[in-house]
């Protein structure tokens, strides 16, 4: 690919919407391929690195990790993946993701609980923190 064809981590930055500390990030843990270079040394990504990029941040709001990410990337890098091993991947993120909504339910519950037995008041008596505590505080004098 000519090098007019490709763009500076810059422009990748304001393309994307993704921070440059990010796509440096991204490289140096392995998700984006180290790119070409100029004779001056800046970055050049391509369409490939460019739509790489996308995956990436498109799978990070999907929630998937960085680790679950790089299998994933590994299977498309490998071109030898079939839809049942990406499904596979996926119905375990699934599965993962439903956890967390039950657990942030079960922490709703509560908080929602312990909020509720709270006046608000100027008082030192506190019940969020007496849960905190798991017990309830006595105040000093």
């Amino acid at each position: 690919m000519s090098q007019t064809q490709m763009i500076k981590r810059g422009e990748l930055a304001i393309r994307s919407g993704c921070n440059l500390e990010t796509i440096r990030y991204y490289e140096n843990i392995g998700l984006l391929r180290p790119p070409e270079r100029t004779d001056s040394g800046h970055r050049l990504y391509s369409k490939d690195d460019q739509a790489r990029l996308g995956f990436i941040l498109r799978g990070r709001e999907l929630g998937f990790s960085i680790e679950e990410l790089k299998s994933l990337l590994s299977l498309v890098d490998s071109h030898g993946y079939s839809c049942g091993e990406v499904f596979d991947l996926t119905r375990d993120h699934l599965t993962s993701i439903r956890q967390k909504i039950i657990d942030l339910k079960k922490l709703e519950r509560t908080l929602a609980d312990v909020s509720a037995q709270c006046e608000g008041g100027d008082v030192p008596e506190c019940p969020i923190i007496d849960a905190l505590y798991g017990h309830k505080v006595i105040a000093p004098n």
